[in-house]
Formats: structure tokens, sequence, C-alpha cells
């Protein structure tokens, strides 16, 4: 359990850290950037091939990665300067993009080039996305850690509500071209604005020594305790079946509604635009416990099944706003909670576990809804992804509340709080006599 302020001006008391508001601004570029190239590569992908599980591969590319090197990242992440991780990992970025751009531009890109670029981009991932996580304690120490981490979201939310929009509207007028080059040039601008914080404000975490089994020692440590093993879990089914919307979204934006690449923009847009407004409902949370992240991960997983259900476009787009509200009171649960229960020392290392899981179940899941796309639906597909992961959230929720000794209490004459949980006392063992013994 993990808590902070909940006044209004504590809400985004991290800004207040000048390096924090450098690196703040910069991802906003960065990830506006980064989710019209995402919705560029995948309506590209599908303009080249008119196959959804064609999608599904692209999303294999870019996340699979994180899979076969995700843990070897996390043990970078913890031996080197983040900083500068984040300066070759950016640098790297821009300049896939921009050959990416160039090939577009010139009319010679292929699905392979595609595909290519975006395992590149995924292997950059593997250090940078557990590097700019942990960059964030860093950052701003850990007074401000819990809200630095809630406003990083809300960027990049806002990104994911901005990208989308722009990017649909950039393919219909002039292709996915100038998508890319925008990218390409965002990530320079936050190589260069790594370059101008001022390093002695900085927080930095003592390098992990090199010895053997530190790979070993995350997952142990992970794995031991149960508000970061159980986050993990659900969100392996969430990230192999929910956060495959790209795929669904694609084919709703093609197959069901015929909206084209700009009706794509726009449904990625609104479930960004909803998380937004979720992350900054969030930040006047007081109190993180396990049992709110598993509530919240059931919750966004049952309205996704219940988006596939709705018969018109606006109803389709408002439940496409609940489940980005209900993706971030997710995210901005289980996120904080990871970190903050995890020791500095390991906290790259479980983190690189967290977007292992994360990440690399969408290389898993990509191709797997692509394929279930074209062979039941985008409706039948989309149920599925909300269904599956529902049933976990139930699972898990049923486990903890035994080993917990948790029952769900009804007080029928409370109507202010009529349903509660209560820990049941279990009662000690009895103590054995000489007797008994003998």
């Amino acid at each position: 359990m993990t808590s902070s302020g909940t006044t209004w001006r504590s809400s985004f008391s991290a800004l207040s850290v000048r390096n924090f508001r450098m690196f703040a601004g910069a991802n906003v570029l960065a990830m506006t950037a980064t989710w019209m190239q995402r919705i560029a590569q995948d309506w590209l992908v599908l303009q080249l091939t008119g196959s959804v599980a064609a999608v599904g591969v692209t999303t294999a590319m870019q996340f699979g990665p994180m899979l076969v090197l995700g843990l070897h990242g996390g043990v970078i992440v913890d031996r080197y300067s983040k900083r500068k991780l984040l300066m070759i990992t950016q640098g790297s970025a821009a300049l896939l993009s921009a050959v990416l751009a160039a090939l577009t531009l010139t009319g010679t890109a292929s699905v392979w080039a595609v595909w290519a670029t975006a395992l590149g981009i995924g292997v950059v991932t593997v250090v940078d996305n557990p590097a700019r996580q942990v960059f964030a304690n860093e950052l701003v120490g850990p007074k401000h850690l819990r809200n630095a981490i809630t406003i990083n979201s809300g960027v990049f939310q806002l990104g994911g509500l901005l990208g989308p929009a722009v990017s649909g509207a950039l393919i219909a007028v002039v292709g996915g071209g100038p998508a890319f080059l925008l990218n390409a040039a965002a990530c320079a601008f936050t190589v260069f604005m790594l370059t101008r914080l001022d390093v002695s404000a900085l927080h930095p975490i003592a390098p992990a020594p090199r010895k053997r089994g530190q790979l070993a020692e995350g997952v142990r440590y992970a794995a031991a305790r149960p508000a970061i093993r159980w986050p993990i879990v659900l969100v392996a089914f969430l990230a192999v079946f929910t956060l495959t919307t790209p795929v669904l979204l694609a084919a709703y934006a093609k197959q069901v509604f015929d909206q084209g690449a700009a009706g794509y923009g726009l449904f990625n847009s609104l479930i960004a635009g909803g998380a937004l407004v979720g992350a900054i409902l969030t930040t006047r949370r007081s109190v993180i416990r396990l049992r709110t992240v598993i509530v919240c991960g059931g919750v966004w997983a049952a309205l996704q099944a219940v988006a596939a259900l709705m018969p018109s476009e606006v109803a389709f787009g408002v439940a496409l706003v609940g489940v980005g509200v209900s993706n971030q009171f997710f995210f901005m649960a289980a996120n904080p909670l990871i970190q903050t229960t995890s020791a500095a020392a390991v906290r790259g290392r479980v983190m690189a576990v967290w977007i292992l899981v994360l990440l690399g179940g969408q290389g898993v899941g990509g191709p797997v809804m692509g394929w279930i796309v074209d062979l039941i639906g985008p409706r039948g597909g989309m149920i599925l992804s909300g269904a599956v992961p529902a049933l976990a959230a139930v699972v898990i929720g049923i486990v903890i509340a035994r080993q917990g000794h948790l029952r769900l209490a009804v007080h029928w004459r409370e109507p202010l709080h009529p349903v509660a949980i209560r820990h049941v006392p279990v009662a000690p063992a009895p103590v054995a006599t000489a007797r008994r013994i003998a």
C-alpha cells in the first residue's frame, strides 16, 4: 500500500523540479510523435498487404524483442547511467525513423522494410523503456516519485490523444512519410534536452555491481512479493488480449465502420483521451492497494468486451473513452505500487520484468489476435480480448482473498457502504501437548 497527498497543488508537485519539467516537456513532443509513427506504421502495413494479421506481425516485431532481451535490458539499466542510455536509445530511434521516412517519401517502402524498422525500434525499447521508468527516480528523488510517475503517464496519454488524430489527418492528405519524419525529429530533440539537464541536481542511483545471477535475482525478487507478482500476472493476460487494440481498431476502422485511416486515428485518440482523463483523476488517489490494481484491471477488460457490442460509431466511441479511463486507473495503480515496493538496487530489473511481460505479451498477442480477427471477425475478437483477462482478474482476486483470509461482506442496512472487504481472523493452531507428541 502506498499513499500521498490529495490536494490539487500536490497533484503536480514533480513539475516544481526543473530537470523534470524539461524532461516532461520533451516527452510531450516525443510521445505525440511516437503515437503518430505507430498509427502510420500500422496503416501502411494494412495498405501494403490488406491483412489484419500482417498488422499483428508488425506489433510482434516491435514488442517481440522484449520477450527475448527484456531482462537483459533491466540489468543494463541497473549498471549504467540512465541519462546516457536514453541519449543512445533516442538517437537510435531517430535514425531508424528517418530511414523509414525516406523509404516512404520516395515510394520504395515495403512491408519487409516496415517490419525491419519495427524490429529495430523494438530492440531499442528493451533498454529505453526501463531506463525511462527508472530515470524518474533520478530526476525528482523519492519525495516526488509517485507524482512524477503519474505525470509521465499523463504525458504518454496526451501524446496518445494528439498523435493518432494528427497522424490520421496526415495519412489522409499526404501519406505516412511526414509522420515518420516528425518522429525522427522528436527523438533528436529529446537527446538535445537530455544534454541540457542539470546533472548536479540529479539523484543518481548507485550502479549495481557486475555479478553472476543478476537476471535470476530480479525475477526471484518480483516473484516473492505479492504486490509485484500479481500485477505482473494480470498484465500478462491484459497484454496478450486487451492491449491488442491497434490490431482490433484497424479492423473496426476498415471492416466494420469503413472510416479509413482518419477513423483509425480517431478511435485511438478516443482511448487516449479517456486515459488522459483517467491519469488526471488518479493524481488525487491517496491510497494504492493490491486489490485496487486487480479490480481496475478486471473493469478495464470487461469494458473492452462491452465495447464490442456497441451498435453504432458514436456508441463505440463512447465505450472507447471508458476503456481509456479504466486503462489508466489500472496502470496508475500498478506502476507506482511496483516501483515503490521495489528496492532501488533491483528496481531496474523489476521494471524490466514488468515491461517484458507488458510489451512482450503484446508481441505475442498481436499476431494471435490478428489471426483471430481474420477468423471470427472484429466484434468476436474484441469480445474475446476483454472476456479472457476479466476472467483472469476474477480468479486472481479469489486467490488473493483466500491467501489474505478476506471475505466480501454485504450490509443491506448501510446504503452508503453496502459492500465491504473484511479480514477473517484465523484461529491459531492448537499447541500440541507433551502427551500428544509422545
